[in-house]
């Protein structure tokens, strides 16, 4: 039976939520995508511990029960690098294989290309950055963002009644939810309120970023990076136009898709995703 165990570390002044598998040293460490939470990817610890890892994950700070920023911050990707920066070395004092998703796939990136002697290897799940988005006029995008950050600041969030309600509002996106999945996923994504249960993200990250997704910066990062990488992506997933042209920036890859899923790999086909990160695990020990 796996052991599984939590706790709180403070990372770049915030106190993250870290959950570890097995009792192994941590040499697998999963990093969440955008509203997502660490706990996500307990299936797929759980795989790769039988198959010999010490596996940890934890919520980015405004998600999960990691602290939000508090007064006057803000969510900046940047900001995700330097709390990794600080988390990393409480986990484990040798090179981990970082996996990153979606979102948490981009964070990964940048901390690859700034700290590639932290890493024994990179896996990017859907997580090759964002497409070019509007809108690209700097004056407009802030506008955006200081009327979305305005928004926020005067909306008050209605609570849901409980987890199968939230389960509902998850399977908008991801109608092939199971009841199970979606109620564990739900309990761990929400916390309790007076008149019911709310989500545990923070609603700024709702808003628009002040900057826009650059490609041409983000191939630069995917250029500096030395650590073999392996590049996941669902058959059903979010591929982009210039896909390839982004995995040709890195020097090491290998390249691997998921059949018959989507953007949520880790939620829907975590034995599948499991089997091929323990195996490109197992081709790049220290």
């Amino acid at each position: 039976m796996t052991t599984v165990s939590e706790q709180k570390l403070i990372a770049n002044g915030l106190a993250h939520h870290v959950i570890r598998w097995g009792d192994r040293p941590i040499d697998v460490v999963f990093c969440h995508g955008f509203l997502d939470v660490g706990w996500s990817f307990d299936a797929v610890a759980r795989e790769l511990v039988a198959a010999g890892h010490g596996v940890a994950s934890f919520d980015w700070r405004g998600h999960g029960q990691t602290d939000w920023t508090g007064a006057g911050g803000y969510y900046h990707f940047p900001d995700y690098v330097l709390d990794l920066d600080e988390l990393l070395p409480q986990l484990s004092d040798q090179p981990v294989h970082l996996a990153g998703h979606s979102m948490g796939g981009s964070a990964c990136v940048m901390y690859a290309a700034a700290r590639p002697e932290k890493l024994q290897s990179l896996a990017l799940i859907e997580g090759l950055g964002h497409p070019e988005m509007g809108p690209s006029d700097p004056a407009a995008r802030l506008r955006a963002w200081l009327d979305g950050v305005a928004k926020v600041r005067s909306t008050t969030r209605q609570p849901m009644n409980d987890e199968r309600t939230a389960l509902k509002r998850m399977r908008v996106q991801n109608p092939e939810l199971t009841e199970e999945l979606g109620l564990f996923l739900a309990s761990k994504s929400t916390k309790d309120e007076d008149d019911g249960i709310q989500w545990t993200f923070d609603p700024l990250h709702k808003t628009w970023s002040p900057r826009p997704f650059q490609a041409d910066s983000f191939c630069k990062l995917l250029e500096a990076i030395s650590a073999p990488t392996l590049v996941v992506a669902g058959a059903r997933g979010f591929r982009l136009q210039d896909e390839q042209e982004r995995m040709n920036k890195i020097k090491h890859h290998r390249f691997v898709e998921i059949p018959d899923v989507g953007h949520m790999i880790h939620w829907f086909e975590p034995r599948a995703l499991a089997s091929e990160l323990a195996r490109f695990f197992a081709d790049h020990k220290p």
